[in-house]
This record gives C-alpha cells, structure tokens and sequence, in this order.
C-alpha cells in the first residue's frame, strides 16, 4: 500500500474499462493491441460485447466534489459501480490515496467500505424493522462500536442531516426526503474520507430535491469529504459541482468547471446540456474581462473575481439612475432602477 500524500488525489483512474459479455478481458486485450483507438468499441460491439465504460482518465482532488453526469445508459452509475470495486472492472487501475483497489483482497475491501468509503444511493436500503438511530448506528455496530458510542455519533450526523426529533421512527413513518436524509446520515457515521453518491435525490420531488441539495452543500462545505456524485441533472450538477465530467456512450467527453462546460463545451452533445442554462449563474467576470486595463474608468461598483456576470451586472446597473416606463399609449407610469432589473434576474447564491 502506498502512503497517503496530502498532494495527492484522493481518487485516480487510469485506462478504466467495463466490457459486459463472455471473456471480455480477452477480447479486450486483443482489440487494444490490433485495432485503433477509435474502432475499439466498434470492435468490441461486433463481436456481441458491451462496452459500457470505455477507457476513462481522470482525478477527483482531496475535498472535490466531482460530479458525473449523462443521459440515461452513458455508463456513469457502471463508473462509479467500478471505482468502489461493486464491479469488477475489466482493465485498468483504480487508486484511493494511492492505494489501487483493485489488487485489494475481499478483506482489505471490507475495511475499505467499513472505514474509508461512504456510498449513497437512489434507493435508500433502510432496514424496515430498525429505528432511525439503529439504522444510522448500524455501520457503527459492524465496526463493534459500543452502543454508547453509537447512539452519540448517529444522533451528531442526524442533527447534520435536520432529522433531530425523529430518532426513534421507523422508516415508514418517515417521507421519501426523510428517508434519503436517514441514508445520508447512515453514510456519514463513520465519518469516511471518500463518498460516493448515485442519483440520491433524483427519485424526490422537486422542492423536497432542491432542499437536500442546499443541506448537502452546508454538509460539505463543512466535512470537505472527496466526493463522487452521479447525476442525469444538469442543474443539480452545475449546482452542487466542483468539476463536472459527461459521459456519453461510455466514454467520458469532457471535464471541466460548471463555468467550462457552460461556456465552453467541446461538441454539440455537451452544448446540447446546456443550451437552456442562463450562462450569467455560472459564468464569471474574469471569463469576460479585457486584456488590456483602460487609462480612464467610470466609478467602481465593486466587482471582484468569481462573481457572476447575473451579479456584476446588477453592480454595474446600480451607477444608473432610475428610468422611465410608459404604457402601451405611452403615457408615463413609473419608473425602474436598472440595478433592479438585473437583480431580478439573478438566483440566489449557495
């Protein structure tokens, strides 16, 4: 096992592959040494096998929350099922701090998932029979944990999570958010380094949805876990992301910021995500800037580095004066500040 490096990512994949089908590690190794990069899934598909993670690349950086994202049957939840080793990947390396899990042991994985890794997922898995505590407290209760310690820690993470009061419930007393928040906090008893998340909050409804990410977002803001998070949303995405990868086909076609997908996408089908996106959310002042500093300025309405061009622009509209607004006659009926214009516009900010 290599030793943790504070440098280090804290994920790294490296020529990931995930080929469904009989003997695809042979007809994988044959296809890589004689057919072209390009034709390797073309090949592997003629030949009845399904290639569903195709050569993947990429690091997740200690305290990232790195999302990805594609539409249905892109092979991202297939992804994310071979970093945690729930399937076998066909070629490649994973390495969790510098550990590469897939020469880990069944007992070494063990360890890894008791201790080190966290997972949450559409479904939330609640034991029906158990209360809200035992189930948060059950990961605890693996690692022999005392009682003691248990209840103590599950009722930290369910305070976490906004679920104080209902310690003693049992699941079906509980609603669809309620339950996602209980498999939330069940993740976080153990208090992993490393979390993975597989469309938790795409079965909730949309007010209940948009909650849970906000409290997600208070949760790492906080914890600063590494995470990975599957999404098919990419509002959610641009929302929760640090880096957003999109996947389509099985490949992985590009990673970037939301700013960078948003603004910048390298074909029709990563546009194709964003088209509807209001660019001034996500993109920046600096992704607008001029080269060169102009001698003479107008007055400074204090815009600073990182902030949104829907919030600059309400800066800069507040050096104007209120301006009339007539009527269809166009009789006079009012006026409007043009910093409230664009202030309306804007979203509020996480």
């Amino acid at each position: 096992m290599t030793s943790e490096n504070s440098t280090a990512p804290a994920i790294s994949v490296e020529g990931l592959w995930q080929v469904f089908g009989e003997n695809t590690q042979t007809a994988l190794r044959e296809a890589l040494d004689a057919v072209d990069q390009t034709a390797i899934a073309e090949t592997l598909v003629g030949r009845g096998l399904i290639p569903a993670v195709r050569d993947a690349n990429f690091e997740v950086r200690k305290g990232e929350l790195f999302v990805i994202m594609g539409l249905s049957g892109s092979g991202k939840s297939t992804l994310i099922r071979c970093i945690s080793r729930l399937l076998e990947p066909t070629a490649g390396a994973v390495h969790i701090d510098g550990e590469d899990i897939l020469q880990a042991d069944e007992k070494r994985l063990i360890d890894l998932r008791r201790n080190k890794l966290g997972m949450v997922f559409q479904h939330f898995g609640l034991f029906p029979h158990m209360t809200v505590t035992d189930n948060v407290a059950f990961p605890l209760k693996m690692q022999g944990a005392s009682k003691k310690v248990r209840v103590a820690r599950a009722a930290e993470v369910l305070e976490m999570v906004g679920l104080e009061g209902r310690e003693d419930a049992y699941p079906r007393q509980l609603s669809g958010g309620q339950r996602q928040r209980v498999g939330i906090a069940r993740s976080l008893a153990v208090n992993p380094d490393i979390w993975f998340l597989d469309e938790p909050f795409s079965a909730l409804d949309p007010l209940i949805r948009r909650q849970l990410q906000d409290e997600f977002l208070h949760i790492q803001a906080t914890l600063k876990k590494s995470i990975v998070f599957i999404t098919h949303d990419i509002a959610e995405a641009l929302k929760l992301a640090d880096r957003i990868a999109i996947m389509k086909d099985g490949e992985i076609v590009q990673i970037g910021t939301p700013e960078e997908i948003v603004l910048r996408p390298v074909n029709d089908y990563v546009a194709e995500f964003s088209k509807d996106v209001p660019k001034g959310r996500h993109a920046c002042v600096e992704s607008v800037m001029l080269e060169a500093i102009p001698e003479n300025m107008p007055d400074d309405p204090g815009l600073r580095v990182g902030m949104t061009l829907d919030m600059a622009l309400a800066k800069c509209m507040s050096l104007y004066e209120p301006v009339p607004v007539h009527d269809a006659a166009g009789k006079l009926v009012g006026a409007v500040n043009p910093a409230d214009l664009a202030a309306a516009l804007q979203v509020d900010e996480v």
